[in-house]
């Protein structure tokens, strides 16, 4: 059975940082493309990130510069790293195991104040 895991969410205040994980479960992570998906409160769940299994990185243009994706195959972990926070960062943050986005976990809600 996959399991996906998110943590790290919180409230934060704009312009800081945060680091999401999502523990991985129930297939080969470490042969898996995975990625960060999020959905903004009324809004429609959008892509933020992908990495592929050797680490190569793909990300939304709007979060380009500041967020970091990155993955620990050896612990089937993945990361997001978020620097310089906007508002419009506000969502709920969900690891999604290869492009099918609805083999989500359950999220972890970010809150940015401004």
């Amino acid at each position: 059975e996959v399991r996906l895991v998110e943590s790290g969410g919180g409230l934060v205040e704009a312009g800081e940082s945060l680091r999401l994980s999502c523990a991985a479960s129930g297939f080969t992570f470490g042969a898996t493309y995975m990625t960060w998906i999020r959905q903004p409160p009324g809004k429609a769940l959008e892509r933020v990130a992908n990495i592929s299994p050797s680490g190569n990185q793909f990300y939304a243009e709007d979060v380009k510069g500041r967020f970091t994706v990155s993955r620990d195959n050896a612990k089937s972990m993945l990361y997001l790293h978020l620097s310089s926070v906007k508002t419009e960062d506000t969502a709920m943050y969900y690891c999604v195991k290869g492009t099918n986005w609805a083999d989500r976990g359950k999220g972890t809600q970010v809150t940015v104040s401004s």
